[in-house]
């Protein structure tokens, strides 16, 4: 049987977040341009970080989401520290978008303080992302 690195590297990066979240609250985050948000670290980021925390849902087969990914990217990039940026594969984490009724892809989800903001379903131009992300900032 061979190992598997894909899931090792995920516990790592749980685990390493799970850190800086515990030491500093999860102001930390919000240094890094983007972080992977899984169905096991959801909950706690979303409700344990004081920033701005911009969920994108997205599959790799999900045209609209390949077309959003580098304009989510260069605004991660752009607004890292005012903002946290996390990408949840749906295909890959079922139980939160089943909770949160994620039906269509890709979504951003706007949360603060636990709570959610508002929705953007499908792709958008890089205008309208960063004015909806410039309102909650």
């Amino acid at each position: 049987m061979a190992f598997d690195w894909d899931s090792e590297l995920r516990r790592i990066k749980e685990r390493k977040l799970q850190e800086i979240m515990s030491k500093k609250g999860g102001e930390k985050l919000a240094r890094e341009a983007e972080i992977t948000i899984t169905d096991g670290n959801f909950d706690n980021i979303i409700n344990n970080t004081a920033a701005l925390v911009v969920v994108d849902f997205w599959a790799s087969w999900c045209g609209p989401c390949m077309y959003m990914l580098p304009i989510f990217e260069k605004i991660a990039k752009k607004y890292a520290g005012k903002a946290v940026f996390g990408r949840m594969n749906v295909d890959e984490n079922p139980i939160v978008p089943g909770r949160l009724g994620i039906y269509g892809i890709p979504t951003f989800v706007f949360f603060k303080g636990g709570k959610e903001l508002e929705r953007l379903v499908g792709a958008t131009s890089e205008d309208n992302f960063e004015a909806l992300l410039k309102k909650y900032l």
